[in-house]
C-alpha cells in the first residue's frame, strides 16, 4: 500500500480533513457538557434524563465503532469516513430542532451511528496513509489540533448558552462536516484493504449495544426505585449476560468485530485497559466539574468554558512533542506517569468546596485543572501511537474502532455508575443537612425529591419562608460532598490507569504484527 510524506499536498490534505471531522465529533462532546445546565432548563430534564441525553450517542458509539473501523478496512476507508460524517452532521440538525428530551435521546442516537464510522475513520486513513516513520508525529500532530479545538467546545458552548443560544452546538457541526466531505471528495484517494473478504459482526453489534442500553438502564434507575426492585437489578444482570455472550461469540467468530488475537500483545492490551480507567475517571470529572462550576459556584456558562484554557494551552505545547517523544524512546514512561499526574489533577479538585465565584478561580480550581491538563498533555499521543503501533497495518481500523470503544464504554459505565452514585451521594448528604430544619413529613419528602435533578435542586414552593435559605444551603453542600466523592474515585480511575500501564506495556512489544498474525 502505497504510503505519502507528512509535509506533501496529498497529506496536508489528509490530515486537514480528518483534524476538521474528528474535532467536530470532539467539540460536540465537550460543549454538551458545558451547556447541560442551560438544556436542563429549558427542556425541564431531571439528572436522570441527562444522563441519557449523554449515554444515547455513546451507546451506539460504543456498540458500533467496532463495526465501523472494520468497513472501513473492507469497504473503503474514505467511503466510510464519509458517510459517518453525512449522518454525523443530519444527526446533529434534528438534534438542534429537537423539542423535548425524547426526541433529543432519538436524535443523539442517530449522531452516534454517525459517530461510529466516523471516528476511527481519522486516526485509520492518518495510519494507513503517511509513513511510517512520520506516523507519530502525524499522530502527535491530529491530537494537538483536535485538542485545541475540542477544548475550544467548552467556551463556544458557554458563550452560545449563556445567549439563549445552546441548540447551535449542534448546528455548528454542519458547516465543518460539509467542509471535510468536500475535501475527501476532491482531495483524499480511496484506501482500503483489496483482500479483505471478511463478513460484518452484526451479531456482536447488537448484543453488546443491548447490554450497554440495559446496564445504564439499570443504573440510573437505582436512585428511584431502589438497588432491590427488578427495573435496577433485572436490567443489569441482563445487561451483564449479553455481554458475556457478545465476548462468547466474538471467541467463536471466524470474522469478530473484536478480534481477541489483538489482545495477545500485552501493549495493545495495556493501552486499552488505561483508555477504559482514566477515561472513565476524566469523563466523570469533566462533566460533575461542569455542573458544579454553573449550579453551585455561581459561574456563568462562558466562564465555565474558561476554566478549561490552562488544560488547552497545555495541550497544544505539549502533546505534539510528547508523540514525538514516545516514537524516540518508547511509550512506557509517558503512560505511566501521565495518567498518573491526570489522577492527582482530579484530586485536587476534589477537595474544592464552596466558593466565591469566578474571582477565586485562581486558587481554587486553576490548580487542579493545570495538573490535569499536564497529565493528559503527557498521555494523548504517546496512548494513541502506542494502541497503533501494537498492531499491522491490515487491522489498523479495527485497532482505532477497539482504543475508541474502550473510550466510549468507559464514558457509558461511568454514566450510568456515577449518575447513580451522585444522587445517592446527595441524597445522604442532604438528609443530614436538613435533620435541624423543624419540617414535617411531606415537606422533607419534597424536599428530598428535588435531590434527582442534583445542582438544580430548587426549593419547593410551599416550604416557609424563614427556611427556604436553609434548604437552598443544604442542596448546595450536598451536591459539593456528592461532586467530591465522584471526583476522588474518578482520580482513583486515573491512577488504575497508571498502574495497568506500568504491568501491561512494554517499549519492546509496541513492533508491528505481521498482518497474518
Amino acid at each position: 500500500m502505497a504510503t505519502v510524506a507528512l509535509n506533501s499536498a496529498a497529506g496536508k490534505w489528509i490530515m486537514v480533513s480528518t483534524i476538521l471531522a474528528s474535532a467536530m465529533a470532539f467539540i460536540d462532546a465537550t460543549a454538551l457538557n458545558v451547556v447541560l445546565p442551560a438544556l436542563q432548563r429549558s427542556l425541564k430534564a431531571t439528572g436522570a434524563d441527562l444522563f441519557w441525553i449523554l449515554n444515547a450517542y455513546l451507546l451506539m458509539l460504543a456498540s458500533l465503532i467496532l463495526i465501523g473501523g472494520a468497513m472501513g478496512d473492507k469497504l473503503g476507508r474514505k467511503k466510510i469516513f464519509m458517510v459517518g460524517i453525512f449522518i454525523f452532521i443530519t444527526g446533529s440538525a434534528a438534534c438542534g430542532l429537537s423539542g423535548s428530551v425524547l426526541t433529543l435521546v432519538i436524535c443523539r442516537l442517530l449522531q452516534g451511528i454517525g459517530g461510529a464510522l466516523m471516528i476511527p475513520g481519522s486516526l485509520s486513513l492518518i495510519s494507513s496513509s503517511i509513513n511510517a516513520k512520520e506516523r507519530g508525529r502525524a499522530i502527535g500532530t491530529w491530537s494537538a489540533f483536535t485538542t485545541v479545538v475540542t477544548m475550544g467546545g467548552p467556551i463556544l458552548g458557554g458563550a452560545l448558552a449563556d445567549a439563549g443560544l445552546w441548540r447551535y452546538i449542534f448546528f455548528i457541526n454542519v458547516p465543518f462536516g460539509v467542509a471535510a466531505l468536500l475535501m475527501l471528495a476532491f482531495k483524499v484517494t480511496e484506501i482500503k484493504d483489496q483482500d479483505n473478504k471478511q463478513s460484518l459482526d452484526f451479531a456482536g453489534a447488537i448484543t453488546i449495544a443491548l447490554g450497554l442500553a440495559l446496564i445504564t438502564f439499570g443504573f440510573l434507575r437505582m436512585p428511584a426505585v431502589g438497588l432491590v426492585n427488578i427495573q435496577s437489578y433485572g436490567s443489569v444482570v441482563a445487561g451483564t449476560v449479553f455481554l458475556v455472550i457478545f465476548i462468547i461469540i466474538e471467541i467463536t467468530s471466524t470474522n469478530p468485530m473484536m478480534p481477541l488475537k489483538l489482545f495477545s500483545n500485552s501493549t495493545f492490551s495495556g493501552a486499552n485497559l488505561l483508555t477504559f480507567f482514566l477515561y472513565a475517571g476524566l469523563g466523570a470529572g469533566m462533566l460533575f466539574l461542569s455542573l458544579n462550576l454553573v449550579q453551585i459556584q455561581g459561574y456563568s456558562q462562558l466562564q465555565s468554558g474558561l476554566t478549561f484554557l490552562p488544560f488547552t494551552v497545555l495541550m497544544i505545547t505539549i502533546a505534539r512533542f510528547a508523540g514525538s517523544l514516545a516514537d524516540k524512546h518508547g511509550p512506557r514512561l509517558f503512560l505511566v506517569l501521565g495518567p498518573a499526574i491526570a489522577g492527582a489533577g482530579l484530586l485536587i479538585l476534589s477537595f474544592v468546596k464552596q466558593t466565591g465565584g469566578p474571582a477565586d478561580y485562581w486558587t481554587t480550581f486553576f490548580p487542579g485543572v493545570l495538573v490535569l491538563g499536564l497529565g493528559m498533555s503527557f498521555t494523548v499521543a504517546p496512548l494513541t501511537a502506542a494502541v497503533m503501533a501494537s498492531v499491522s497495518d491490515h487491522y489498523s481500523g479495527t485497532a482505532s474502532g477497539i482504543n475508541n470503544a474502550m473510550t466510549r464504554i468507559s464514558g457509558v459505565f461511568a454514566n450510568a455508575i456515577f449518575g447513580a452514585l451522585a444522587v445517592l451521594f446527595f441524597s445522604g448528604a442532604l438528609q443530614s443537612q436538613i435533620k435541624t430544619v423543624p419540617l414535617n413529613t411531606k415537606d422533607k419528602q419534597l424536599v428530598m425529591q428535588q435531590v434527582t435533578d442534583l445542582g438544580n435542586a430548587k426549593v419547593p414552593a410551599n416550604i416557609a419562608v424563614q427556611d427556604k435559605p436553609v434548604i437552598e444551603k443544604a442542596y448546595h453542600e450536598g451536591f459539593i460532598n456528592a461532586y467530591a466523592n465522584i471526583m476522588r474515585i474518578s482520580a482513583g480511575l486515573g491512577f488504575l490507569g497508571a498502574l495497568m500501564a506500568l504491568i501491561f506495556i512494554r517499549n519492546k512489544t509496541v513492533n508491528k504484527q505481521p498482518a497474518t498474525a
